[in-house]
């Protein structure tokens, strides 16, 4: 699957609000990935080929992105767990492994941390949770988002993979696109302001119970790699790779790597 198929998206109704989701592969056994901060599903399209193949693979925008209702609410990381509780019982998905992104890594902890007996394993990629400070590539990111012009989008997303490799102009079209959807702003900046208010402890970490990959960008300049260390020591059952030449998103930095790395753990 590359960036310039077409994909035929799904819509369902989850409560009141309209969910855009895209699914690929079959298999006894089903992945849900969800992406970052003022992300969508087509984030994680580098990697849906590799992993689809053995496995089914549900990438929704998650509610407030992308293509998803943006209500006008408090994007709190306790309403997007609500979220991927609700989401993943509409369709029946029973036990997944869950892969979460940043933001979305922040969600799955949450989730995790609520329903453990829901999982089969988690990966977590660059998570937020520990981040009391703010770094210049999110800075740059945050104004991107307020004002999407080409150049400074082009200059965020840079600054984010760090590691002086090209961006795809479709990444920075998408992106500007979607910052033009109603409430878009106002659901990415609710829920950047979520995350700084949530709470995440070592204490908060030791009480997911499930098998749990960690993966960071060596040179992530977002969310530093310094941060992994919590993570490793607070979960019980926690394994780690660092991603060498990889920025915040290593998953489309580095595809094949990292959809390697993935598998030998689900297997």
């Amino acid at each position: 699957m590359s960036r310039t198929m077409a994909i035929k998206p799904v819509f369902v109704k989850i409560g009141q609000y309209n969910i855009r989701y895209i699914e690929a592969g079959r298999g006894d056994k089903t992945i849900v990935l969800l992406h970052g901060l003022g992300g969508s599903a087509e984030r994680w399209l580098p990697i849906i080929p590799h992993l689809s193949t053995n496995y089914r693979v549900i990438v929704p925008d998650i509610i407030g992105f992308g293509h998803s209702d943006k209500p006008t609410i408090d994007y709190t990381v306790e309403f997007l767990s609500k979220f991927l509780f609700d989401f993943l019982n509409h369709l029946f998905i029973v036990k997944p492994t869950l892969i979460g992104s940043s933001l979305g890594g922040r969600i799955l902890t949450e989730y995790a941390i609520q329903n453990p007996q829901n999982i089969e394993k988690i990966i977590l990629v660059s998570p937020a949770g520990f981040n009391e400070e703010s770094t210049p590539a999110l800075n740059s990111y945050i104004q991107a988002a307020l004002h999407p012009k080409f150049e400074d989008v082009k200059k965020a997303f840079l600054m984010m993979a760090g590691n002086d490799k090209p961006i795809e102009q479709q990444i920075v079209y998408e992106f500007i696109n979607h910052m033009k959807f109603t409430n878009a702003k106002m659901s990415f900046m609710s829920s950047l302001m979520g995350l700084r208010k949530s709470t995440l402890t070592p204490e908060h970490l030791s009480k997911i119970l499930n098998p749990t990959l960690l993966i960071w960008g060596k040179e992530d300049s977002v969310i530093p790699i310094t941060h992994a260390k919590k993570f490793v020591t607070s979960i019980k059952n926690c394994q780690y790779c660092k991603m060498e030449g990889c920025g915040h998103a290593p998953y489309v930095d580095a595809p094949e790597l990292f959809s390697k790395i993935v598998l030998d753990f689900l297997d």
